[in-house]
């Protein structure tokens, strides 16, 4: 059971959303303290066996359709063992949530609690906000943007314009990664009835669509404080990732899933010159 819940929460992809809070927090406040190591370990593991464990029990049907799942891209479980993997979710989440009420601020409750509320409702059933066009993608980047923003918030930052530009980049860039990784499932989704970004643009759209909205993202760092600037180059490696798929044929979707792979590992890449670049922030401000 513990192998399974493991391989659910898609240990891939923790940093994803463990580092935004950690490094808005740490940069907020200079400090690791307790708050810091408490977030960080929420948002790193009970946090996303949560946003994957409901994703995988409720989309069951739907994954045993997509050649992609039954790995790191997604667990198969038994639907016999669903409800333990909801149990183990639930109790994964409360002593870490009620620890965080209790010390944050009522601003940072209500981030928090909104980031909880994307969590269920982009795969729980009558909600499933993943089969809503453009709000999957919206609610996709909520994932990864509001642990930074509440990482923020519960350090009290003040929001100022550069700052605003960060999460407004930070925003498109989860945006346009959902995007592009709905390319890759049109087939299936289709076969499954599910409704997505990409089933209703279509292939060649939605990977414009995910360009224009790196491309978009790179631009609004521009406008921050220096070295920020230096991370809209870092926009480029994910364009020229997409733009090889900009004629791919809907039949042929399933061959975004190459570009996919490389955006898993490009993310470690990018998120070593970010952290350089906070880096040298932090020791010139």
């Amino acid at each position: 059971m513990l192998r399974e819940l493991f391989a659910t929460s898609r240990p891939v992809s923790w940093v994803n959303t463990a580092y935004p809070f950690a490094a808005a927090y740490l940069l907020s406040t200079g400090a690791i303290d307790w708050i810091f190591v408490v977030g960080t370990l929420f948002f790193l593991i009970p946090y996303n066996l949560a946003m994957y464990g409901i994703n995988d029990v409720f989309d069951y049907e739907s994954d045993l359709l997509n050649p992609r799942k039954g790995g790191a891209e997604g667990a198969l479980v038994d639907p016999s063992k669903h409800r333990r993997i909801l149990f183990a979710c639930v109790l994964g989440l409360l002593p870490f949530l009620i620890v965080l009420a209790v010390v944050g601020s009522w601003q940072a409750n209500l981030v928090l609690l909104f980031s909880m509320a994307a969590v269920v409702a982009y795969s729980a059933p009558h909600l499933r906000f993943k089969e809503r066009p453009f709000l999957d993608s919206m609610t996709s980047s909520i994932h990864f943007v509001s642990p930074m923003v509440y990482g923020l918030v519960l350090a009290g930052a003040h929001f100022n314009t550069e700052l605003v530009a960060v999460t407004a980049a930070f925003f498109l860039w989860g945006v346009a990664s959902q995007a592009f990784g709905a390319v890759q499932d049109i087939v299936p989704d289709r076969a499954a009835s599910l409704s997505s970004i990409g089933t209703v643009l279509g292939a060649r759209l939605t990977v414009g669509f995910a360009a224009g909205a790196y491309a978009v993202g790179g631009i609004l760092l521009l406008f921050t404080d220096w070295p920020g600037p230096l991370a809209a180059v870092l926009a480029l490696p994910y364009i020229l990732n997409v733009l090889p798929y900009l004629f791919l044929r809907e039949q042929d979707s399933g061959r975004a899933h190459a570009g996919w792979v490389r955006f898993l590992w490009l993310n470690y890449m990018t998120g070593f010159f970010i952290t350089m670049i906070l880096i040298w922030y932090a020791f010139i401000r």
